[in-house]
């Protein structure tokens, strides 16, 4: 610690002044930090430089459940008072007057710093990654839950060496002792909002890439995941290019970072200059059909403009963020993947937001409890109507002054609009009622878009509204000239489908249109039998998966010759075939008898806490509808129960309450109570009270 505290010290040279608030403006925050990983608690201190814009008494921060050490002012040792939320201290402070304030405190974090793997034996798979979405910072340091209070952050953290160490900005100093554990020191040039600090430690490597413009892009990944990184990070440099061309404006921060960690509450999360996603986006070339990151990491790189550079006042506006990055990132596929990838992916999200909306459910984009629904797809097709409207010139030159114009500010939503009314010259109110105020989806004025810009949709829309015969033709849907897309809708449109018409589907040359078979079929007849075997080896995870089911529910006497075909397929990074294998061959008793053993126990090894949620979900569920739990997996269910991600903590939850009130069940995990320890069993306690 005091190593971090002379480091510190020897920075405050680099501070400079910045943003302004009512009262108070902090301005530049040096945090220093040393994880504990063992106690899950964070040792810190942060130096705020800040200025005082009215005569106030008082100065607050946010901070929860920490334990304050020193708090100094210029110097002086000072009293204060923390509750389990904030920290305030008292004294004159007068306008025109700066000053720099110090505290040191032991953090305690209840969520937002996640320690990921410490509890397990496996080597290398520990973490610690921050997710602050929105107002959680203050649970690792005093700070700022207000999002219009912007700081300029410099991190100083102190790491065992055997660990990288990601944060904001760039890395200004590495320290090389042998002798102790090396420090981290992170630089940023521009303030933000507290919520979008992040740091990471873990076992990485990484690659660089360089932008067009000169901006290095670091990718992150594990050691053992090197013949990942291409699929995983695939088209990342064009995309990078893309945004920054399309936007009109530089990116506008140091560098740029992508960290896949283990256990992600969501995603993706856009900390400035640092996306962290779910390490359940990491895959190889095969699954990049099925599921890949391309998607979230445009997402998340629009939000360094949409989000970081440029933030909301509050959630009344939370459209500027996630509407705008979820158009801009459907831009970018738009680039990568064509014309109609990118309207059929707004037709797709105009059909539920028209469903939602005609059951009287639909949202104001200005609603700031709006659904992510309503925010993020509703939110791109008021851009792509508002583009449409004002032209493609005027837009352009829109988002160009309004980023520059409220860069490193807070905006509203009208901010928006009189900047876009003024560049274009055009009159917004309409579309301010329609697309932003309305709860209603304007589904006619989607599709008019649509059939205005794209030729397969229109071709769509005359098919709709010709003659059942003609709009499930054979002939269209063998038609090579034909978007996929078009097709799909096609044979989605067609419903059932009798076995011999699934034929020409199996064959087709095109691997959507072949999953898209495999998840029509149901029990298969031995006409079809040959046809459909090769699709165990097809170049999607998604159809493995679906054939393999199919095939040996439909044919009892080769099931072995199913299992030994697709042995070696593990899948997506759910392990989605290797789980249904395992699953099956337990479930065929004359295949590899003496093995039923090893492989229910590598089943029972997946709902462990070293997989992903994702993983555990599905083996949990596998072993519970096979009635093959044991110790093992009610030790790991019950931990499940108290994980930090609401939606597997909920399933584990469900079907640990299901098991309870069985009572041969509930006998089996009462014997198990005594291995565990009382943070284990806080779920458990609710049930014997």
């Amino acid at each position: 610690m005091k190593k971090l505290i002379f480091t510190l010290f020897i920075f405050l040279s680099l501070y400079a002044f910045g943003q302004h608030q009512d009262k108070v403006d902090f301005i530049k925050a040096k945090v220093y930090l040393s994880p504990v990983s063992k106690e899950k608690t964070i040792k810190g201190g942060v130096i705020y430089r800040f200025n005082v814009l009215q005569n106030v008494d008082s100065i607050f921060l946010d901070a929860k459940n920490m334990d304050f050490s020193k708090v100094e002012l210029d110097g002086k040792e000072m009293d204060f008072n923390a509750t389990k939320k904030i920290i305030s201290i008292q004294n004159k402070f007068e306008k025109g007057a700066s000053h720099k304030l110090f505290l040191e405190y032991v953090a305690k974090p209840k969520q937002t710093v996640y320690f990921i793997g410490w509890d397990d034996d496996v080597e290398g798979n520990d973490q610690i990654w921050t997710q602050g979405q929105g107002k959680y910072t203050s649970h690792w340091l005093p700070s700022f839950d207000d999002m219009e209070e912007k700081i300029e952050f410099d991190l100083t953290i102190e790491a065992d060496k055997k660990y990288q160490v990601i944060a904001n900005g760039n890395l200004l100093l590495k320290t090389n002792n042998d002798e102790e554990d090396p420090i981290w020191i992170f630089d940023m040039k521009k303030p933000m909002s507290s919520y979008l600090l992040a740091f990471a430690m873990g076992n990485y490597d990484k690659q660089v890439l360089t932008s067009e413009s000169g901006v290095s892009i670091e990718n992150y990944y594990y050691p053992n995941d090197s013949l990942k990184v291409e699929p995983t990070f695939r088209y990342t440099k064009r995309i990078f290019d893309f945004l920054e061309n399309e936007i009109g404006v530089a990116y506008p921060w140091q560098n740029y970072k992508q960290v896949p960690v283990h256990d992600f509450l969501y995603a993706g999360m856009e900390n400035t200059s640092a996306t962290f996603f779910s390490d359940a986006y990491v895959i190889d070339s095969i699954s990049f059909i099925d599921r890949n990151y391309v998607n979230i990491n445009a997402h998340e790189l629009a939000h360094q403009w949409f989000g970081n550079l440029v933030t909301e006042k509050n959630s009344e506006h939370h459209w500027l963020h996630e509407g705008f990055a979820t158009y801009y990132a459907y831009l970018a596929e738009k680039e990568v993947f064509g014309d109609d990838y990118f309207y059929w992916k707004l037709f797709d999200t105009a059909k539920v937001l028209s469903e939602i909306s005609e059951n009287g459910e639909g949202q104001s984009l200005l609603n700031p409890k709006a659904s992510s629904l309503t925010f993020y797809e509703k939110g791109a097709w008021a851009l792509a109507i508002l583009r449409e409207e004002i032209g493609d010139s005027a837009f352009k030159e829109g988002i160009k002054t309004y980023l520059n114009k409220y860069k490193y500010q807070n905006v509203a939503v009208a901010d928006f609009i009189a900047v876009m009314e003024e560049t274009s010259n055009y009159d917004l109110s309409d579309f301010k009622a329609i697309w932003l105020e309305g709860d209603v989806f304007p589904i006619d004025a989607a599709n008019d878009y649509l059939m205005k810009n794209s030729s397969s949709l229109r071709m769509y829309y005359v098919l709709k509204h010709d003659d059942e015969k003609n709009f499930n033709s054979p002939e269209i849907l063998k038609n090579s000239e034909l978007a996929t897309e078009l097709k799909l809708e096609l044979l989605q449109q067609k419903g059932d489908f009798p076995e011999l018409e699934l034929l020409p589907l199996i064959a087709s040359e095109d691997i959507r249109i072949r999953q898209f078979a495999a998840q029509k079929m149901g029990k298969i007849s031995e006409e079809l039998k040959e046809f459909t075997e090769p699709l165990l080896l097809d170049n999607s995870y998604i159809t493995n998966e679906l054939m393999l089911y199919n095939l040996w529910s439909s044919f009892d006497y080769d099931r072995g010759t199913f299992l030994e075909i697709t042995k070696n397929i593990v899948g997506l990074p759910n392990k989605n075939v290797r789980l249904l294998w395992l699953t099956l061959a337990l479930f065929t008793p004359d295949y590899r008898p003496t093995e039923n053993v090893f492989f229910h126990r590598e089943l029972v090894g997946y709902t462990s806490p070293i997989y992903n949620p994702e993983v555990r979900q599905t083996a949990f569920q596998y072993l519970s509808e096979i009635q093959a739990l044991n110790d093992d997996a009610y030790i790991n269910l019950i931990k499940a129960t108290n994980h930090h991600s609401w939606q597997f903590r909920n399933y584990a939850r469900k079907l640990f309450d299901a098991l309870w009130s069985d009572q041969e069940q509930k006998k089996e995990i009462e014997k198990i109570v005594n291995q565990l320890n009382s943070s284990d069993l806080r779920y458990l306690k609710t049930k014997l009270n």
